[in-house]
Formats: C-alpha cells, sequence, structure tokens
C-alpha cells in the first residue's frame, strides 16, 4: 500500500505540474503573443525551454513547500493526505483553464495540502502559512502593479521624443528577452511547488530524512512542466493578452520585466511561493493603467480577483472530501 500510494503521488504529482504548465503558459508568453512581439508556437516552445531550465535554478522554494506548510501523518494516512490534496489542486486547475481564469496554481496546491490536512487532523504549520504563503500573496501583486506603472511610466519618458514606429519594433525584439526572463521564473518558482509535495511524500513515506530535493526529482518535474507548457493555454492567453487591457510592446515588456523582477527576488531572496499569475496580471494592470484607468476592464479584473479568493477553498475543499472519502473506505 506504501509502495503503490508513494507511485501514485509521484505521477499525480507529475500530472499536477503537466497542468501548472498549460494553466500557467499564459504567464510567460501572453503579452508577446498579443503584441505580434512572437508567434504563438515560438512563444511556447520559447516558454517551454525557458521552464525546464528555470527549475533548475534553485530548490529553497520547495523546501518551503515540503516542510512549511503542513505536518503529515507519518507512513499511510500521510501519503493519502498529499494524494488528495494534489487532486484538489489538479481540479481546481482544468476547472479555472475552462473558464479562461488566469489564477494561481501555487496557492491551488497549498490550498489542497490545508484542506486535506485539516480533514485528517494533521498539524498545519498556520505560523509558516502566514509569513510565506498569505504575506507574499497580497504583497506580489501590489509590488507588481507599481512597478509594471513605474516601468512603463519611464519608458514613456525616456521615448518621448522617438518615432512610435520605431519604438514599437525595437520592444518587440525587447519583448522576447523579457518574455524568456518570465518562462525561467515561472520555471524557478512553479517547478519547486511541485519538488516539495513530492519530498514531503518521500520524507513521510520514510524513504528520506530530509526534505532535500533529489535531482532525479528535479529532472522529472522540469520535463512535466515543460511538456504542459508547450502543449499551451489559449483560453487564459486570451483572457491575460486581450481581455484586461490593450497591450503594445512597450507595455507589455514593461509588464513582464516588472513581473520577472518580483519573482527572482521571492525566489532566491524570500525563499516564498508565489504566485506567477497573480504577479504579471498585477504587472499587466500597472503598465495598462499609464494611459488611464479606463483603458482597464476593471470587471474583467473584478473577475480574476473573486477566483483568486476562491482557489483556497475551491482546491482545499474537495481534497478534504477526497481524503474522508478515502479514509473511510481504505484500510490504513
Amino acid at each position: 500500500m506504501e509502495l503503490t500510494l508513494v507511485v501514485l503521488i509521484i505521477i499525480v504529482g507529475l500530472t499536477f505540474d503537466f497542468t501548472n504548465g498549460f494553466h500557467d503558459a499564459a504567464n510567460a508568453i501572453a503579452t508577446s503573443i498579443s503584441t505580434r512581439a512572437l508567434t504563438p508556437r515560438a512563444a511556447l516552445a520559447m516558454a517551454a525551454v525557458m521552464n525546464f531550465c528555470g527549475a533548475f535554478l534553485g530548490t529553497e522554494v520547495a523546501q518551503t513547500v515540503g516542510s512549511g506548510i503542513i505536518g503529515a501523518p507519518e507512513a499511510t494516512s500521510g501519503l493519502l493526505l498529499v494524494l488528495c490534496a494534489l487532486i484538489g489542486a489538479i481540479g481546481w486547475n482544468v476547472f479555472t483553464w475552462w473558464r479562461g481564469l488566469p489564477t494561481s496554481s501555487s496557492h491551488a496546491l497549498i490550498g489542497g495540502l490545508v484542506g486535506a490536512a485539516l480533514a485528517a487532523s494533521a498539524t498545519v504549520h498556520w505560523s509558516g502559512i502566514l509569513d510565506k504563503v498569505i504575506l507574499p500573496m497580497l504583497l506580489s501583486p501590489l509590488v507588481g502593479v507599481v512597478l509594471g506603472y513605474l516601468l512603463h511610466t519611464g519608458i514613456l519618458w525616456l521615448f518621448r521624443r522617438s518615432a512610435p514606429r520605431r519604438v514599437i519594433r525595437r520592444f518587440r525584439m525587447a519583448q522576447t528577452v523579457s518574455a524568456a526572463a518570465m518562462g525561467l521564473g515561472h520555471g524557478l518558482q512553479d517547478a519547486q511547488k511541485t519538488m516539495g509535495v513530492i519530498v514531503l511524500a518521500l520524507v513521510t513515506a520514510g524513504w528520506q530524512d530530509d526534505f532535500s530535493v533529489p535531482v532525479w526529482v528535479i529532472a522529472a518535474v522540469a520535463l512535466a512542466m515543460a511538456a504542459g507548457t508547450y502543449s499551451g493555454g489559449r483560453r487564459i492567453i486570451t483572457t491575460l493578452g486581450r481581455r484586461i487591457v490593450h497591450l503594445d510592446p512597450p507595455r507589455g515588456f514593461a509588464a513582464e520585466t516588472a513581473a520577472a523582477a518580483v519573482l527572482y527576488t521571492t525566489a532566491f531572496l524570500v525563499k516564498a511561493p508565489i504566485s506567477t499569475t497573480q504577479t504579471i496580471t498585477a504587472a499587466i494592470l500597472g503598465a495598462g493603467a499609464t494611459r488611464r484607468f479606463s483603458d482597464v476592464r476593471w470587471q474583467v479584473a473584478r473577475s480574476i480577483g473573486t477566483a483568486w479568493i476562491l482557489t483556497f477553498p475551491g482546491a482545499g475543499i474537495p481534497a478534504a472530501a477526497l481524503y474522508l472519502l478515502l479514509h473511510s473506505v481504505i484500510p490504513l
């Protein structure tokens, strides 16, 4: 039973990582596609490669997810908890992808872990969740909005006397770099969350003593995310690239650069699992508001904000219900 659950967790964890790839592919490439800086095929291929490379840049966030969110029970009960958390997160990812809503796969995973842990009467590290999840969740979009606004304001001032057509052409080329930086940052942040859950399962099963991430876990997660990213996420690309605000290449460059800066800072310095989706969406709002606040489609932004709030219970409640169901029918 223990071996079966560990294998299932690895398979389901990689499936979650695949859904994270196609769900969050838009994070790195929506602005570049909508401004025609990159073709969809080229953008998806580049994002997949950068996601794969980003997964190898660090494991600090993985250790935070593995050890700082919950304390799973030992043996099969703990493994069942992790499995249900992953299934709850996958369900929320698929539902929000179908609705075209750019929600956070990271927060879906954490919501699933907390929901299943509460159902299992396991330890939930609320102080760690406050410090490493809630506060970064609130602060990273605010920083993204401000940085996106300031960066595009600076671009408008620097190129105020330049020919608009030449500026747009230059920033289309620059967006190749900023989109690559976003793809690398997404791999750095989001791949580590799946690594952390798989390592949590290995520690719970007693297969390793600490929360260090084995190389085979890094490679498997990187491949799954890259494959998911290349499969695309056109519904969410449409929402981020066109429905929130009309983007031109300078605005797209400002948004991507601002979001990438937040991703790298939180991964390397804060070691917090922030939402790539929230960060880039906020940066798009900030860059789009430099012309007129009325240019931003705030009704769409409110719908996205509502989905963000519902992410924790949306993944946590199904995870908890599934744990209670399986716990009652599987002999542990």
